[in-house]
C-alpha cells in the first residue's frame, strides 16, 4: 500500500519536534508576528519557526534562537 504524504502530514508528523531557523528582517514582523511591538525597518533577526510554519520566537541572534529550541526539545533542521 502507497501512502502519499502531503505537506500538512508532514508538518503534523514533526509538530512538536522539529523546528526551523529562519533569517528575517523587522520588516517582516509585523506579518509573521502580528502581536509584537513595530521595531525600526532594516534589522537583521532570526525566527524560530515550527514545522507547520508558525512562528515561535525571534532574536536578534541566531545561536539565541537555536537555544531556545533546544530548551523546548525541538530538533532544528536545514532549509535549502
Amino acid at each position: 500500500m502507497n501512502t502519499i504524504m502531503t505537506p500538512e502530514v508532514l508538518a503534523q508528523i514533526g509538530l512538536s519536534k522539529v523546528a526551523y531557523v529562519k533569517a528575517i528582517r523587522s520588516d517582516d514582523m509585523a506579518r509573521m508576528f502580528p502581536q509584537a511591538p513595530p521595531l525600526p525597518p532594516g534589522l537583521d533577526l532570526f525566527a524560530l519557526i515550527s514545522a507547520d510554519g508558525s512562528p515561535i520566537m525571534v532574536t536578534d541572534r541566531r545561536e539565541e534562537a537555536v537555544a531556545n529550541a533546544w530548551q523546548n526539545e525541538l530538533e532544528t533542521v536545514s532549509l535549502h
